[in-house]
């Protein structure tokens, strides 16, 4: 009856046994391979770096301008712009522009990286059936596994830094991308795929032309989903060397600061806000654009 009661568990040194194995042979990885991997990434490091001093160094005016051009461009909403134009305002002025032109500038090279690895993903995965058997156990552990566990094999083996945590925020933000970008393919129809077959276009032609235009508006919420996810992710990221919004919430968090915390929160939840509205209009646009109903 003791086996029905206790469930059988692995000896005691034996589980300590494997563990220490396995952390000792990321170590050795780590050691071996570190700096390669930390130097593959050195030009993402530089393109940061530079658009963070870029926004740093360009005058507030210029940035509240370029800005609502964006939204313009993005939503054809007035209301947009001035909302946004009026967030940033008070963002800036309680104090937190620096750590605001921060946290764009880290989520501006995520999502362009995530675009630029994700959407291939996606096409390869619409494209192949074995692929996307393949990916989505990949994907699904991607966006289950805690947050917190990406930054263990991280610090490990690139220590603490803005590369680090970067690539921590794109792991945790890229899964939408990739499986929207495949559904948006896979659910374009049939018929129009037969029809450019029918004029004898090639696979390349047919993907380029009809299928990822007709799958843009899908794409478009991968992306969205993309951006909130980084946006998310900031805080976490800020334990390993994230400058932005999410180190004083860390700070704030550590001392128990009510108002610091509540006010760079505020705004990690307005970037958020206009960032959803802008991409959401655009999609929509897209959609009419297109002659697809919503």
């Amino acid at each position: 009856m003791e086996f029905l009661s206790k469930f059988p568990v692995m000896e005691r040194t034996t589980l300590m046994e494997l563990r220490k194995g396995i952390d000792l042979a990321f170590r050795e990885f780590s050691r071996a391979y570190g700096d390669g991997i930390e130097a593959f990434f050195d030009p993402l490091l530089f393109f940061l770096i530079r658009l963070e001093k870029l926004l740093l160094a360009t005058p507030w005016p210029i940035i509240l301008l370029v800005l609502g051009v964006l939204a313009w461009l993005g939503s054809r909403s007035w209301k947009l712009v001035v909302g946004s134009i009026i967030a940033f305002m008070l963002i800036g002025y309680f104090g937190m522009w620096k750590d605001c032109m921060a946290t764009v500038a880290i989520i501006t090279v995520c999502t362009i990286m995530c675009i630029a690895v994700g959407i291939p993903i996606g096409v390869l995965m619409a494209r192949s059936n074995r692929v996307e058997k393949a990916m989505l156990p990949v994907l699904d552990m991607m966006q289950t596994i805690p947050s917190f566990v990406y930054l263990i094999p991280i610090l490990m083996l690139l220590g603490i830094g803005k590369i680090p945590g970067l690539i921590a925020v794109c792991i945790y933000a890229i899964p939408p991308v990739i499986r929207l970008t495949n559904l948006g393919i896979r659910e374009v129809d049939k018929e129009t795929i037969e029809a450019s077959e029918a004029f004898g276009a090639t696979k390349l032609q047919k993907l380029r032309t009809v299928q990822i235009p007709l799958a843009l508006p899908t794409v478009f919420a991968g992306v969205n989903q993309t951006i909130m996810m980084a946006l998310a992710m900031v805080v976490i990221a800020s334990m390993i060397g994230v400058k932005g919004l999410g180190v004083p919430i860390l700070r704030a968090v550590l001392n128990q600061y009510l108002a610091l915390g509540l006010f760079n929160g505020l705004a990690i939840v307005a970037l958020a806000i206009i960032f959803d509205r802008a991409a959401q209009e655009y999609g929509r646009r897209i959609q009419k654009h297109r002659g697809l109903k919503r």
